[in-house]
Formats: structure tokens, C-alpha cells, sequence
């Protein structure tokens, strides 16, 4: 799951990356998310889901975010790319190269 954030004002810019385990899995998470509109805040905004023609499956997504500077170590957690195994957060890969420090971050 990835949330990129507004470092500046600290809230998502309005979009999710989220892979799932199989097939089946995304369908049922598409059908479920598209057209929420529920938000625990007042909005307008209603839920769409897309599939991804850019990247598809753990690996290809590790290897996107493991080396950004999203992974940066002055990133807050919250605002990284964060991997669950049986519904539980584990530990994201470690970078294999130094990182750069995102730009816009404070």
C-alpha cells in the first residue's frame, strides 16, 4: 500500500497504490472500493479504481519504491510504501543504493 503524500501540509494527494495477492482478491477490493464516497470527512470526492498499466505485482513495486527517495530516512512512516503479510505490517526491503533526501520535504 502507498499513499503519496503533501509533505508540506501532511494530508494524501488523493490517490493509492494497492497490490493484492491474486486476481480474485483485486476484483473483490475493486468492486467494494469503486464509488465509496463514506469519507470521515465532509467531501464531494467519490472513489474510482483503475488498474495499474504501469507496474503489476510485489516485486515490481518493490523495486520502484525500494531505491526512491520516498524511502528516504527523514520520511515520516506513515508516508512510506508499506507491505503486510497476513494482515500485518512487515518490514519493506532495504534500499540497495544511498538515498537522496525527497524533494519539497522540509
Amino acid at each position: 500500500v502507498y499513499v503519496p503524500m503533501d509533505f508540506e501540509r501532511g494530508c494524501g494527494l488523493g490517490y493509492a497504490f494497492v497490490n493484492l495477492v491474486d486476481g480474485p482478491s483485486a476484483h473483490r477490493v475493486c468492486v467494494a472500493l469503486e464509488g465509496f464516497s463514506g469519507w470521515s470527512v465532509r467531501s464531494r470526492k467519490v472513489c474510482q479504481v483503475s488498474w495499474s498499466e504501469r507496474e503489476q505485482g510485489l516485486k515490481a513495486l518493490v523495486r520502484r519504491y525500494r531505491n526512491s527517495s520516498i524511502m528516504h530516512v527523514s520520511v515520516p512512516d506513515d508516508f512510506k510504501p508499506c507491505l503486510f503479510s497476513m494482515g500485518k505490517r512487515v518490514p519493506f526491503p532495504p534500499p540497495r543504493r544511498q538515498l537522496r533526501r525527497p524533494n519539497g520535504q522540509a
